[in-house]
């Protein structure tokens, strides 16, 4: 669908064109969270739809848009930011406080009988699908999770990120991934499951022993896995993994589909059979492929136990690695107050600086966050990132 670039350049055109499709739909509120198909904390800007579609940035917030209303919710680590960026876009900040409703309670409460409340179900988890599907229900209001409307009114919508996949090797990786499946295997068997699907990036990177950089601060990559005791079939952009790379995942018994054939996978799960998932860590929208006949074991992710089990060597190599943070540190707080008083010291100088001496240390990959470099004023925003367009 194409939108006018006047139109979709600002935040009430987006909200109008949205709410139009909502009224074709028949929809009377839509819920927008902060999500992905990975229910990830940090997002691609692929699913990035919220910040889009309301203007405002923080990691973390949930829109909803009705006929004639809008807002955000948000904790109070983001109330500054959130009452800023959404001056004269017609949104609301609702702000998040013990007592008060939450998004799905406020939905639940607002949405009249025979109301239809919209999710893209791909990035909703199942257990809060199931949390406002019933809410709603008891109201005589229902949920719809298989329409995306944010796809017909996003026409300038990044790409999803494409960046290579690569091994993590010893000494860093201390456990094989022919030892981490079949050790999971051996929880599927004693949960009763036949499969187990995963869609949580974490848990598939240190699975498989691979990393990437899809996501801004963590090595991970865009991607889904599905094991049984006979296959490990891993879901990602084939483009990301050289010839080399998938001669040894071959080798290892792993193999590669493309992303986009997850859906197809999922349906093919035989009629029957059981699968093990966990409906805090996979979205509503993906477990709909699935097979009426298919017998859902639910429970936690064998992997979020397994990799928080630490051995000796990763003790260490987790101490090695705040030595080396301590040291970059050290190196920031020399030059620091040897400039204090001779230099114009600002945020992005701090930012610069400090960057820099990680950047420096022996096995840097990268950041784990921005840095977070307030003065003032802009120390009452916990998630504060000097720009070069607004700083101090």
């Amino acid at each position: 669908m194409s939108t006018q670039p006047s139109i979709n350049g600002s935040v009430p055109g987006r909200l109008a064109q949205t709410r139009e499709l909502m009224s074709r739909e028949g929809i009377h509120a839509l819920l927008v969270p902060s999500a992905d198909p990975h229910l990830s904390e940090y997002l691609p800007g692929y699913w990035q739809g919220r910040q889009w579609l309301s203007g405002f940035h923080g990691s973390v917030g949930t829109l909803i848009v009705t006929k004639d209303f809008a807002g955000v919710w948000a904790d109070s680590r983001y109330w500054e930011q959130a009452t800023k960026e959404l001056q004269g876009s017609g949104i609301e900040l609702v702000k998040l406080q013990p007592g008060q409703p939450g998004p799905l309670d406020w939905l639940a409460e607002q949405t009249p009988e025979g109301g239809v409340v919209a999710v893209d179900g791909a990035v909703m988890a199942v257990a809060s699908a199931r949390t406002l599907g019933g809410k709603l229900e008891e109201r005589g209001a229902r949920l719809r999770t298989d329409i995306d409307l944010l796809s017909e009114v996003w026409s300038d919508r990044p790409s999803l990120p494409n960046e290579p996949v690569y091994q993590h090797l010893p000494p860093q990786a201390t456990v094989s991934r022919g030892e981490k499946l079949a050790k999971l295997r051996d929880v599927l068997k004693e949960r009763g499951a036949d499969w187990h699907f995963i869609a949580t990036l974490d848990d598939i990177a240190w699975l498989f022993n691979l990393r990437g950089g899809d996501v801004s601060f963590n090595p991970v990559f865009v991607s889904f896995a599905l094991i049984s005791q006979q296959q490990a079939t891993l879901f990602v952009a084939l483009s990301k993994v050289d010839t080399e790379l998938r001669a040894v995942l071959e080798q290892d018994g792993v193999t590669l589909r493309d992303y986009s054939e997850v859906a197809d996978a999922l349906r093919a799960v035989p009629s029957g059979a059981s699968l093990l998932v966990d409906p805090a860590r996979v979205t509503a929208g993906l477990l709909e492929n699935l097979n009426s006949g298919v017998k859902l074991v639910e429970g936690l992710n064998p992997t979020t136990l397994a990799k928080s089990q630490k051995s000796l060597a990763d003790a260490g190599h987790i101490r090695q690695a705040m030595e080396q943070d301590g040291a970059a540190l050290c190196e920031f707080f020399t030059w620091l107050e040897s400039a204090w008083g001779r230099e114009r010291i600002t945020e992005l100088t701090i930012d610069e600086h400090l960057t820099a001496a990680r950047t420096r240390r022996p096995g840097y990959v990268s950041l784990s966050f921005n840095t977070i470099a307030a003065f003032n004023a802009n120390g009452a925003m916990p998630h504060y990132h000097a720009t070069e367009e607004e700083h101090a």
